[in-house]
């Protein structure tokens, strides 16, 4: 006889969101070092502005970046927020990447600089910060109240200097929207107050 699944525990969605994050670090690590050992082969999975077939990279430039300096820059706050964001349900957590992910490449491919190249996990970060910003007050969660207001005073500071357009090799426009992105998806993959946040 089959039943409902048992809700997850708080210990098992601390465990799998932490399994997950870590998992997902390595891997662009991985990927780097994969560049590198193949001449930077990878680099060319980036976005480059409105060539059609540029649109086949917006998920791969993603995973990607430009040297180790880059990947290190955003581990942590991939790893962090990426954990806050994953404890409210993998599956919702999965859908909010996705549409930040394709939001921003698409972005970028429209709107970046021509014969730019553009990679790198900074536009899911900057989604994310938005999505942790805003959906605590869209549930009227006041624990994600709290986490949206300790992400704001961890890394607003650096939000905004990445949102500036003055600073070169720095994909402002990718910030912007990952951000945007993120912020609209608080209120499509919002929480009922009956929804579980388990699987």
């Amino acid at each position: 006889m089959s039943g409902a699944r048992p809700e997850w525990s708080r210990r098992d969605r601390v465990k799998v969101a932490a399994r997950l994050m870590v998992g997902w670090v390595a891997l662009l690590w991985l990927l780097e070092v994969v560049d590198v050992v193949s001449g930077h082969a990878l680099d060319d999975f980036g976005i480059v502005p409105r060539v059609p077939s540029e649109l086949a990279d917006i998920l791969p430039a993603a995973f990607l970046h430009f040297g180790f300096a880059h990947v290190a820059a955003n581990s942590v706050p991939l790893l962090v927020l990426g954990f806050l964001a994953a404890l409210g349900g993998i599956r919702r957590f999965a859908a909010v990447c996705a549409l930040i992910v394709v939001a921003d490449g698409l972005g970028v491919w429209l709107i970046s600089p021509a014969h730019t190249n553009t990679a790198g996990a900074s536009g899911l970060i900057f989604g994310l910060f938005g999505f942790l910003l805003v959906s605590g007050f869209v549930e009227r969660r006041p624990l994600g109240v709290l986490a949206g207001v300790l992400v704001a005073a961890v890394w607003g500071g650096s939000i905004l200097a990445g949102l500036a357009p003055t600073q070169s090799g720095v994909s402002w426009q990718g910030h912007l929207i990952g951000l945007a992105a993120g912020l609209a998806a608080a209120f499509p993959f919002r929480r009922r107050p009956a929804e579980p946040s388990g699987r």
